[in-house]
């Protein structure tokens, strides 16, 4: 367990694509459930998608059929991904990953240290 590491954010011109890389310490069986938030100046973190253990995705509707969030297990690291097409403005924020561990009766979360996304007309 522990924070994750993001990768791939940058600046992209509206209408492009991106894709963001995570990578987050444990089993597929550790890690209940995975996923991407954002957060804009001024505003509060949102949730854009996750992927839970066995495999069920959610997306926020502003990015549903736009963005898709999948994964990679290799030993001992869960990789997460999340590929960005069709990019507005206002998808123009820091975005982070989450890992959400098993962890006793409960559950821990860790997050990332944020990747920038920056989209201009």
């Amino acid at each position: 367990q522990g924070q994750p590491v993001e990768s791939g954010g940058g600046l992209v011109q509206a209408g492009g694509s991106l894709r963001l890389s995570c990578a987050a310490s444990g089993s597929i069986f550790s890690i209940n459930t995975m996923g991407w938030y954002r957060q804009a100046p001024g505003k509060e973190r949102e949730l854009v998608a996750t992927i839970t253990s066995g495999g069920t995705t959610n997306y926020a509707d502003s990015v549903k059929d736009r963005f898709t969030i999948s994964r990679d297990v290799a030993k001992n690291t869960v990789y997460l991904y999340l590929q960005m097409n069709n990019l507005k403005r206002d998808d123009t924020a820091v975005y982070y990953c989450s890992a959400r561990y098993v962890s006793g009766n409960g559950f821990t979360r860790y997050w990332g240290q944020g990747t920038q996304v920056t989209v201009f007309t």
